[in-house]
């Protein structure tokens, strides 16, 4: 599997399937890529804020990928005309070979004035490597439970502060879900947010984890 992060908290997986997670690229200033250019056959959306909910629309109309999202975000996309599985927390779908459970996050959810369901994190099932996308949230005693229940060999996690959690924060998360990898985002994109994940990798490194931290629109292969 080859993880490419786009910034902020979008990231492609690619291995039998191309899948795009939280795509913000539209007013994202790292992502380094139009659009346009993204051909995913799984989307998935955290949840329903701008930065997470992105180009979701426009790339699924063009695209016509399987989409898995929480209900109210489905009933949303429904309304677009784009065909859309709705699902809930603990709930999994099969997408084409592609495994993926929604789990919790501690974070809202709304676009616009509408209410858009709970914000949620994903765990993605593919050619036999779990991935776990926190999406937007605070650290919860039940990431330990994630990880029990479903061994995720990476999980990608927020550090950015002030939104989400900030770096000593997130590795503690990351040490409840003892990933072999860990690879932070939400950072950096806008001056709001901490601009390093240097501080995060140090910290997840002395707990015995490896933690890559990537420049936008470099990869990581698995």
């Amino acid at each position: 599997m080859r993880i490419t992060w786009y910034g902020h908290a979008c990231f492609e997986l690619s291995g039998s399937r191309r899948v795009l997670i939280d795509p913000f690229i539209t007013g994202n200033p790292l992502a380094g890529v139009k659009p346009e250019e993204l051909s995913p056959e799984v989307l998935l959306i955290t949840h329903g804020h701008e930065d997470h909910l992105g180009d979701a629309v426009a790339i699924a109309k063009r695209t016509k990928p399987k989409i898995a999202v929480i209900h109210e975000i489905a009933v949303f996309l429904q309304e677009q005309g784009i065909e859309a599985e709705g699902m809930n927390i603990y709930g999994s779908v099969e997408l084409d070979g592609v495994r993926v459970t929604l789990v919790p996050a501690l974070h809202s959810s709304s676009h616009a004035t509408r209410y858009m369901g709970s914000a949620c994190g994903y765990v993605v099932e593919m050619d036999g490597v779990s991935v776990y996308h926190a999406g937007d949230t605070g650290i919860f005693g039940d990431m330990r439970l994630i990880g029990e229940l479903f061994s995720p060999r990476v999980m990608l996690v927020p550090i950015g502060d002030r939104y989400t959690m900030n770096a000593r924060i997130a590795a503690k998360a990351v040490e409840l879900v003892s990933p072999e990898l860990a690879i932070p985002m939400h950072f950096g994109t806008f001056p709001i947010l901490e601009e390093s994940g240097e501080e995060f990798r140090r910290l997840v490194e002395e707990l015995g984890i490896e933690a890559v931290v990537l420049q936008p629109g470099e990869s990581h292969e698995l």
